[in-house]
């Protein structure tokens, strides 16, 4: 690097840490999610180029922020049946949210059962993006705050009226997207230890409290211990099941499932000893 260049950087480093105090920094987090309910296609690709939100009223047109979400065609249909998609996680400044906003690509298109792919048209997606209001969304100091997209695929890619097998396959869909914006703080835990160790258990806490059941998983450590942070709060459902078999000789490892754990925000919720015999 040219020395000249390390005097501005030093400076503005300088600027930033005396006008930021201790009192001012935050932990705030904002979650970006996006999860699927079913549709009758093979594949449902959204070619989504950037992601926003809108921090002033409507009509202001400078308060949209750009998130650092990475371009990129999202297979919708691989995540259903309480699978999310996780397109942003990142530091942000507390404050009310009024909009989001998704801008899709050309890219967008769709497999069908009948093994062909079809281009989708998004007229208002690749202009002015694919914007949904958020109602009494407030980002707070010191916690994760989670915009959960909830993308209905039998309802956001619609047919053409017209169209029969001779016409051109790209004009078959158009994606006018139906996505119901679940907003929530993510502020409970949930934690236990399950053995034998050596059966390198997988867990599963599936939030069934809400219509499309919403999954996080983890994996138990060397002690056997798991927990999950950072977890909206309802009614779970945990399942464990072991990674490995159990020796020649010894009982067999079997699936375990804990339902209805309550999470409540702000606590810790405490499943003790699990075991997997």
């Amino acid at each position: 690097m040219k020395l000249q260049h390390l005097f501005p950087l030093a400076l503005l480093a300088a600027l930033a840490f005396t006008g930021c105090s201790k009192d001012e920094a935050t932990s705030s987090k904002l979650e970006v999610r996006l999860m699927d309910g079913p549709g009758d296609f093979q594949n449902v690709v959204l070619d989504v180029q950037k992601l926003e939100v809108h921090l002033k009223e409507e009509s202001n047109p400078d308060g949209w922020k750009l998130l650092p979400f990475q371009a990129q065609s999202i297979n919708v249909l691989e995540y259903v049946n309480g699978r999310s998609a996780l397109l942003v996680s990142t530091d942000f400044e507390p404050g009310d949210l009024k909009e989001i906003r998704l801008v899709l690509g050309s890219g967008s298109y769709v497999i069908g059962r009948d093994g062909q792919r079809y281009d989708l048209k998004t007229p208002s997606g690749q202009t002015s993006g694919v914007k949904l209001k958020l109602s009494n969304v407030t980002v707070q100091a010191d916690k994760t705050f989670q915009l959960l997209l909830d993308f209905d695929v039998a309802k956001s890619v619609v047919e053409r009226g017209n169209w029969r097998p001779t016409n051109d396959k790209k004009e078959r869909y158009l994606l006018k997207p139906v996505i119901r914006v679940v907003a929530q703080e993510l502020r409970a835990s949930l934690r236990g230890t399950v053995t034998p160790v050596a059966a390198r258990p997988q867990v599963l806490a599936i939030r069934s409290s809400i219509t499309v059941a919403d999954t996080f998983s983890t994996s138990a450590d060397a002690a056997g211990a798991f927990q999950f942070s950072g977890l909206p709060a309802g009614t779970y459902r945990v399942e464990l099941f072991p990674s490995t078999t159990a020796p020649t000789g010894q009982p067999a490892y079997h699936n375990v499932v804990k339902p209805n754990i309550n999470i409540v925000n702000d606590q810790t919720t405490e499943l003790g000893p699990i075991s997997l015999h």
